[in-house]
């Protein structure tokens, strides 16, 4: 999506930037009627944050298992700050934040701790302590995790690294498809909007960002067949190997951002970590937290 960030209200005039807001709502007067006044780049993110007070306060009670009208809440408040949540801002690519990651892993292990026959108080305190820290984006660490809710850890990698490498090819797209016109496009049909100044829809820091294009859609792929690994393992694999992937992804944003071949080579060395023949057989106590 390519939209004008920075907005101003046709009835009072006040200014305000979509990208902090999320809405074209005028903060000031409440009406719907704006217009963009800057160059169009290219948008993903919503401005959502995750407050898990709430469900703190009602698990915190539960004496055993969680209670299921808890869990019916928390799922969707999870899922719905999930589904808000992109990659790219203000036409920028961002980092794969902790936050997201905390709150896919806390929505997959709820649901792996509902299907225990006889949850430990190990499985207990770990799920109470991923909801503890959430919203922070505070994890805990993989040596960490009860094997029985392992696979929480394996399938939010896998759903998080999968949005995060959608987001960002469609970033590259937008960088090479920038590089070749030579600045921005006007495509969203919005005709309130001033006509397209040529800037370019997505930015980078360094010289040359094309040249990033071809080498971080490769890395991509590359990771894209160990993510398939994992997903058909359900997850199921050791949480240190899971963390090595998404720390790959965060990498290749890096070098996409940066340039910086340091982060590219460190990409790639995560992804050749995780085997796919291992995948399914290491057991975590042969991983070091970066996945080797």
């Amino acid at each position: 999506m390519k939209i004008r960030g920075e907005r101003e209200c046709r009835s009072c005039g006040t200014r305000w930037s979509y990208y902090e807001t999320g809405s074209v709502a005028c903060p000031s007067c409440g009406d719907l009627r704006s217009v963009g006044v800057d160059a169009r780049t290219a948008h993903t993110d919503a401005s959502v944050s995750l407050d898990l007070t709430a469900h703190r306060e009602r698990f915190g009670d539960a004496p055993e298992t969680l209670p299921r009208s808890g869990v019916d809440e928390l799922q969707p408040d999870l899922r719905e700050y999930c589904r808000k949540r992109g990659f790219i801002d203000g036409g920028r690519l961002a980092p794969l934040d902790e936050t997201y990651l905390a709150a896919r892993e806390l929505l997959e292990a709820v649901d792996c701790f509902e299907r225990l026959r006889d949850p430990t108080d190990a499985d207990r305190e770990f799920l109470l302590a991923l909801l503890a820290g959430a919203d922070d984006g505070d994890r805990p660490p993989a040596d960490g995790i009860p094997t029985t809710l392992r696979e929480a850890r394996g399938m939010a990698a896998v759903r998080a690294v999968e949005a995060y490498r959608s987001d960002a090819l469609d970033f590259l797209d937008e960088l090479e498809s920038g590089a070749e016109r030579g600045g921005g496009e006007n495509n969203d049909g919005d005709s309130n909007d001033t006509e397209d100044d040529g800037t370019p829809t997505a930015t980078v820091d360094g010289e040359a960002p094309e040249e990033r294009v071809g080498p971080a859609r490769d890395a991509f792929e590359r990771l894209r067949d160990r993510v398939t690994r994992v997903d058909a393992l359900g997850g199921d694999v050791p949480p240190a190997a899971a963390d090595a992937l998404v720390e790959a992804a965060d990498a290749i944003g890096e070098y996409v951002r940066t340039g910086d071949e340091t982060a590219l080579t460190s990409a790639r060395d995560l992804i050749d970590d995780a085997s796919v023949d291992d995948l399914g057989t290491t057991s975590a106590g042969d991983l070091d937290p970066a996945g080797r």
